[in-house]
């Protein structure tokens, strides 16, 4: 079957940091399963309940153990036996951290010897 996907899926390592908007609360970081990220956005499992349509800050930590700070959109989710699976877009990102993701997509394709 033919790829259609615009960006190629990586694995990474993430959390969702949790704060109500417009609060003093402290911040909570709920540890995230990232299951796919492109330059595009990620999807994710997660023990959490989450709003569609939501606005929400993660931090995603790439291949050279470095932390990208980024806010998501919830725009796809699917409640699973114990958990959740979510579809997000990134919102705002730099170009910066996303051609830091490109170059680790492009590692991935040469090593794999895959091409999407």
């Amino acid at each position: 079957m033919e790829e259609r996907r615009k960006y190629r899926r990586l694995d990474l390592e993430g959390e969702l940091l949790m704060k109500p908007i417009a609060s003093e609360d402290e911040v909570t970081p709920i540890p995230i399963s990232i299951v796919d990220c492109s330059r595009g956005g990620m999807g994710f499992q997660s023990d959490q309940q989450l709003i569609m349509g939501d606005n929400y800050e993660a931090n995603l930590t790439i291949w050279t153990k470095e932390v990208i700070h980024v806010f998501i959109k919830i725009v796809r989710g699917t409640m699973l036996d114990d958990s959740y699976s979510y579809g997000a877009i990134f919102i705002g990102m730099p170009e910066y951290d996303r051609q830091r993701i490109a170059v680790y997509e492009t590692v991935q394709e040469t090593l794999s010897g895959d091409r999407v």
